[in-house]
């Protein structure tokens, strides 16, 4: 009767952990991170987004250990980017896989820049860029090549004539991470003209480093391109060289 009912015991308490050791593995199969960032200028393939002035920034990643994953990007930019909307949000979505010492990653991401059609009336200033990248590790350092396109769309048209632009940018860049310290140098290179661009063609060029201590990231670069002068609406060249500084914080 003893070990009757024991063993009864023991395959009920088997069968109230199945369900509780499933979630736990359920859980671990996805991770959420985020982000949260102030720089003193955000600059986006060289070109200053916020008139050369500090952005706050922040992000969320939802990723699934099959390499599947979904990321909400957010920054504050200033009025010349979008009709006057102060606010860009990017929705990613993409897939990321590691083969050896080797890193796939491709995706989408939708630029959304809210109220600007509230300021301008059926202005379109939304887009669709579509990126890919392999990354390459030596060691502690990397060597990554990027390509991003965004299909032709009214959004990216340089003048108001209601044609059709896209674009097309390159990037290879070259990261390493020692002891809590990271160095990265880039280059990039924008091969269209279109709204995006400021409506030319340019090199942009990086080189950073950063320091790590527990979750919190802090951040130095000089960022610089090839661009002629093209000043904003308040006069400044937002192509022209300059250093950028960051704190980030992760969890």
């Amino acid at each position: 009767m003893r070990t009757s009912l024991g063993s009864i015991m023991a395959l009920s308490l088997a069968l109230v952990a199945t369900p509780a050791l499933a979630e736990e593995e359920e859980a671990k199969a996805i991770t959420v991170n985020g982000t949260a960032t102030l720089v003193s200028d955000y600059r986006f393939r060289g070109i200053s987004q916020t008139d050369k002035d500090f952005a706050v920034q922040g992000s969320i990643t939802v990723t699934h250990k099959s390499g599947l994953y979904a990321s909400v990007w957010g920054s504050s930019v200033d009025d010349y980017i979008a009709a006057g909307g102060d606010q860009e949000i990017d929705l990613i979505a993409g897939f990321k896989k590691t083969f050896g010492s080797t890193t796939v990653d491709v995706g989408g991401i939708y630029y959304y820049y809210p109220g600007a059609e509230k300021i301008i009336p059926g202005y379109n200033s939304d887009f669709l860029e579509l990126y890919g990248s392999v990354a390459q590790g030596f060691g502690p350092v990397t060597a990554k090549l990027a390509v991003n396109y965004a299909p032709k769309s009214s959004a990216l048209a340089y003048l108001p004539s209601g044609a059709k632009e896209d674009n097309l940018y390159g990037n290879l860049s070259v990261s390493g991470s020692f002891s809590g310290f990271g160095l990265s140098a880039g280059v990039g290179r924008t091969f269209t003209r279109s709204f995006l661009s400021g409506g030319i063609k340019y090199t942009d060029w990086s080189l950073g480093a950063t320091y790590t201590t527990g979750p919190v990231t802090f951040g130095l670069s000089y960022v610089d391109t090839s661009a002629p002068r093209i000043p904003s609406p308040s006069g400044k060249d937002i192509y022209k060289g300059g250093i950028v500084g960051s704190i980030g914080v992760s969890f």
